[in-house]
């Protein structure tokens, strides 16, 4: 079976050097070529990973070869964050998983950050009886504030593409349109900001894309590390707490924060 590319070519934008520079070191963009893992065993589990926006699928890859070493069948899924929107995008996520996993008794996700909210939005419009466990790194499930904020400038939809205007913390924005997942649901927080420019856009503590308090999902299992959004996917205390949850439906609480309840997300004004 092919490892999983629903990768397509992005129309270039035109724009100031600063300001792409900018959306990067936020965003923590990372354009380069989209790869997968593809591991074999008798009968297995799959795991289908699904990297953030801006991202591609090699943010993803030693994750997913960590993942595979375990004897599950990974899919390191590669698609086009920038370029469609949110129900374009399901679309992408539906046909890939049909493409390797028609096959498949017991699958589960590893998402980090819009990844999450692509799964859920998929398992809301076509739920699946062989979803296991899903595991999401710093998903925005409330939104974040830096869409509040930096979606109101005209070059925001041209730079971050047509979802990113969807991640705000409004109530109709597509995160907090969706119903919490009918699955066991494990998330892992990061809190070690990297990113000082987004973090001053966001109340309350943050990994410098997200909230604390914006990554909590009613049902989930939730702990906090001390990591950054942009680099936590290559984490091994990552790595060993997502191997966890996907073997046993729990999180290691004597190595990371466990975060029993809704956190309060500050306000923007104090």
């Amino acid at each position: 079976m092919s490892p999983v590319n629903a990768a397509s070519p992005r129309t270039p934008v035109v724009m100031p050097r600063l300001l792409l520079m900018l959306l990067a070191v936020l965003w923590g963009a990372n354009p380069v070529m989209a790869a997968a893992t593809d591991v074999t065993t008798a009968e297995p589990e799959y795991v289908v990973v699904l990297h953030g926006l801006g991202r591609t699928a090699r943010a993803m890859r030693p994750l997913a070869e960590r993942i595979a070493q375990e004897g599950y069948r990974v899919f390191n899924v590669a698609y086009p964050s920038r370029d469609l929107a949110p129900a374009q995008l399901v679309k992408v996520v539906q046909q890939a998983i049909a493409d390797c996993c028609m096959d498949a008794r017991r699958l589960h996700f590893v998402t980090h950050s819009l990844g999450g909210i692509l799964v859920r939005a998929r398992l809301a419009v076509e739920p699946d009886p062989r979803v296991g466990r899903v595991v999401m790194l710093s998903p925005p499930n409330q939104g974040t504030e830096l869409v509040d904020t930096l979606g109101k400038n005209w070059w925001f939809e041209a730079v971050m593409g047509p979802t990113a205007k969807e991640l705000g913390t409004g109530p109709d924005s597509l995160p907090n349109r969706l119903p919490p997942p009918d699955v066991e649901v494990g998330i892992i927080a990061a809190t070690g900001s990297i990113n000082p420019l987004g973090s001053l856009l966001i109340p309350g503590e943050d990994d410098g894309i997200v909230a604390l308090c914006r990554m909590w999902l009613e049902g989930a299992q939730m702990i906090a590390v001390e990591d950054s959004h942009a680099m936590m996917m290559r984490s091994p205390d990552v790595a060993r707490q997502v191997l966890l949850f996907i073997a046993e439906g729990r999180f290691d609480h004597a190595t990371a924060e466990p975060v029993l309840e809704p956190p309060e997300c500050a306000d923007p004004e104090a």
